[in-house]
């Protein structure tokens, strides 16, 4: 008996519920070893994990093949590993799923969580959620200092070695002070993954996720900077200062923990906002000791007891990996459009299969101006709208940049210009029509982000059908000649578009004028670049499959890592131990440890991606075949007179007309946001932290409007 007209609709509902089902299987039992991990962390300074747990464990995993370091390989990368990829699976189902996800907010329980807890200080702005995380390392850090102390504190009396109870006191500190400093390393790399399957899982990005690792490394360095003056002051007043500079190579080794603490002090010092600001190029390079902190690091406490931070550095390894073979592609840079306020939009070719969410970013690097020096930045474009184009907007705000704006503003117009691009990196998803109302706040080149959105929303309207929210932009600017970065709201190939769709409405702000000046309408200027055969469009690293093969990396390097260390163990390290009755070095085992470790690695990321860019020929070919038929014939100025008809088409003339501006005034955002009406209103803020610090503090107090949804976001330009 066939089906009835609902049969194949049954059936489908049928098979999403069980999906759905064994998803939510997948994802509680992710929870249960995340538990368990963190269970693992919480009994680890008492001595039922020291005395009981670990010497069990040690014994169920000692072979000759790994000896005691399948104990440690077992308790702390496996479990995140196996999170890292199972999450792969789901993020790769979730952003199968991301088009058809468009219900509204029902509830207010997690709006409420979103919302920010702290406004002004100095952790920035905090929501309620990350004010419970906070709180809750916090009372990991205290639970773990405190039972360390008391019960090594237990042991300490006069007459040991001769010292002064305080001298033995003072030695246990510096040791429990480095042990809690381990813990805080542990998850230092974790926010600076960029394409990290852990932080898009728990909806996360990069970019968003920095202040994190901003937080942990001035923990960490001041833990690790207490430890090590703690010993100092115990190694000076007991006659020892002679241990500073022991190299052990079967026990902790005191030069190498040095070596390890001056790196992390001179990334430490260069890293304060003052410093930072005024001297990027001195923090960026200085950075890169995190190598030479690292390697030191595994040299103190041996590649065992390192185990502890390998999943974080596991996957930051992996991902900086990926990412170096991609910044060694040239990027095609189609066009280029130059703004009378000093910034440039830069429009490269795109492979087609690439997807991206708006508000994500892309770095850049030009070897013309800089070789080393990669600078992130929004990007601008829709990967909907614009199919085979990705944009970003580049304002002249520091050396890197106003170089690019003189070469690209000269009175003699260059035909190429290398570029690199790593990225684009963002959220699976974007949703931004579970809202009613979107109010969009911005100031100066803040607006970046947003265009991403309202590309992406006016390509919904135009051909999906989707009803779209109300969408109000509020951007302040300080001159009015700024305003011409309103127009970069419609793509270079929008000019088809219908803007009515879009119920979009614009109120600009010029705060240090009185009045347009005669600048204010001055056109684009858009240069055409000659395609290289050399060059290739922006694609993504591991392909359309991008998290199947992350998953797939992960887990194989992983097994080969062990596979190759249980071989060299079983067969080089074991042999000379039992044959010349003599211990190993540690060094040198922590040594090949991490040579193998980078191996396996190389080996599977460089495997994935060649496959992946093999894949990806043909439509690179197709993209190249059609650059080649149609071959540019016209000089930069010619581009230019196509830029001036562009700005006085109808689109752009409606769109001109659904902007109000205001001069001499700053926008009142508390009445603004007092007076939208909407069950749902999401408000997104990109710009000055005393702007975003402003409109947290209005949605955070919920007197103004309850269904304020706050959105803050930290854009690149």
């Amino acid at each position: 008996m066939g089906l009835g007209p609902e049969g194949p609709k049954e059936k489908e509902m049928s098979s999403s519920a069980g999906m759905r089902t064994l998803e939510s299987m997948v994802l509680l039992l992710l929870m249960m070893v995340f538990v368990g991990y963190m269970m693992i962390w919480i009994m680890m300074p008492t001595n039922t994990f020291y005395l009981n747990w670990f010497p069990h464990i040690l014994k169920k995993t000692d072979s000759t093949y790994f000896e005691k370091q399948g104990a440690e390989v077992l308790i702390y990368p496996f479990p995140i590993l196996f999170i890292a990829t199972v999450g792969c699976f789901l993020l790769h189902r979730r952003k199968k799923k991301a088009d058809e996800n468009n219900q509204r907010v029902k509830g207010s329980f997690w709006a409420s969580w979103k919302r920010p807890a702290l406004v002004k200080g100095p952790l920035g702005i905090v929501s309620w959620i990350e004010l419970s995380f906070v709180v809750m390392v916090i009372a990991l850090l205290v639970w773990s200092i405190s039972s360390y102390l008391h019960n090594m504190f237990a042991t300490a009396h006069a007459g040991v070695k001769g010292e002064q109870v305080w001298e033995t006191k003072l030695s246990i500190v510096a040791l429990a002070l480095g042990l809690v400093g381990n813990l805080c390393l542990s998850l230092l790399f974790f926010p600076v993954s960029r394409g990290s399957s852990i932080l898009q899982f728990i909806g996360l990005t990069s970019e968003a996720s920095i202040k994190y690792h901003i937080w942990l490394g001035h923990l960490v360095m001041t833990l690790f900077t207490a430890h090590g003056l703690c010993y100092i002051i115990y190694w000076a007043n007991t006659s020892q200062i002679f241990l500073m500079f022991n190299w052990d190579n079967f026990a902790i080794c005191n030069l190498a923990g040095e070596i390890a603490l001056l790196a992390g002090l001179a990334m430490w010092a260069t890293s304060f906002p003052r410093i930072r600001r005024k001297m990027f190029e001195l923090f960026f390079y200085t950075h890169h000791l995190y190598i030479v902190f690292v390697v030191f690091y595994v040299f103190h406490v041996k590649f065992s007891y390192a185990c502890t931070m390998l999943p974080g550095f596991y996957l930051f390894i992996i991902d900086r990996f990926l990412r170096f073979l991609q910044s060694q592609q040239r990027i095609r840079l189609v066009s280029a459009r130059v703004l009378p306020c000093e910034a440039v939009e830069l429009n490269f070719s795109k492979n087609p299969g690439l997807s991206y969410s708006p508000t994500s970013m892309v770095f850049v690097n030009v070897p013309s101006i800089s070789k080393l020096q990669w600078h992130p930045f929004s990007v601008t474009s829709s990967s909907k709208l614009d199919a085979d184009k990705l944009s970003v907007v580049i304002k002249s705000e520091g050396n890197w940049s106003q170089n690019l704006y003189q070469k690209l503003s000269s009175t003699q117009p260059i035909d190429r210009l290398q570029v690199s691009v790593e990225g684009p990196y963002g959220p699976v998803s974007n949703n931004m029509l579970r809202h009613d109302t979107i109010v969009m706040v911005s100031g100066g080149s803040g607006i970046t982000p947003l265009i991403s959105i309202i590309r992406e929303l006016l390509f919904l309207a135009n051909y999906s059908g989707t009803k779209t929210p109300q969408i109000l932009l509020i951007c302040a600017f300080r001159r009015s000649l700024d305003l011409t970065m309103l127009n970069l709201i419609l793509p270079v190939s929008g000019t088809d578009l219908d803007i009515s769709c879009l119920q979009l409405q614009i109120e600009a702000y010029v705060t240090r004028e009185r009045e347009a000046t005669s600048n204010s309408h001055k056109p684009f200027q858009t240069i055409c670049f000659k395609p290289d055969p050399s060059d290739v469009p922006v694609s993504a690293i591991l392909g359309q499959n991008s998290w199947l093969w992350l998953a797939m990396i992960i887990s194989s390097s992983f097994v080969i890592f062990l596979v190759l260390l249980g071989i060299l163990t079983r067969f080089y390290i074991y042999p000379n131990e039992h044959d010349y009755k003599m211990m190993y070095s540690e060094s040198s085992r922590s040594a090949l440890s991490m040579l193998l470790l980078c191996v396996s690695i190389a080996t599977t990321a460089t495997a994935g991606f060649l496959w992946n860019k093999k894949q990806s020929v043909k439509e690179m070919g197709q993209i190249q075949a059609i650059d080649a038929s149609t071959p540019i014939t016209t000089s930069p100025s010619a581009c230019y007179s196509s830029g001036d008809q562009e700005l006085e088409s109808l689109p752009h003339r409606s769109f001109v007309e659904s902007t109000k501006v205001h001069y001499d005034r700053r926008p009142d955002l508390k009445g603004i946001l007092s007076d939208c009406e909407g069950s749902s209103i999401g408000v997104l803020v990109s710009g000055p932290m005393r702007m975003r610090q402003e409109v947290a503090a209005i949605c955070s107090s919920g007197s103004v409007n309850n269904n304020l949804h706050y959105h803050s976001m930290s854009f690149s330009w």
